[in-house]
């Protein structure tokens, strides 16, 4: 396989697990207090959205790699 294939193969599958799951979501912790030997944590749960048009962009852009990649071998 092409170097173009292989790189419009892995956009396509990162464009369709965007447009699955629309984001990445992740927990932190952070010190609420801290009191000597005392301490408390709470959890956060952060979000970093992703668009999807991102995603369908990725897809697109995929395709266009592999199709390009196929025309030039041929």
């Amino acid at each position: 396989m092409k170097t173009m294939t292989i790189v419009g193969i892995i956009l396509i599958a990162l464009g369709v697990i965007g447009l699955i799951y629309g984001g990445i979501t992740y927990t932190s912790k952070k010190d609420v207090v801290d009191l000597g030997p005392i301490e408390i944590q709470v959890d956060e749960k952060k979000e970093i959205p992703m668009p999807p048009i991102l995603g369908a962009a990725a897809v697109a852009i995929g395709a266009a790699m592999i199709v390009m990649g196929r025309r030039r071998s041929t």
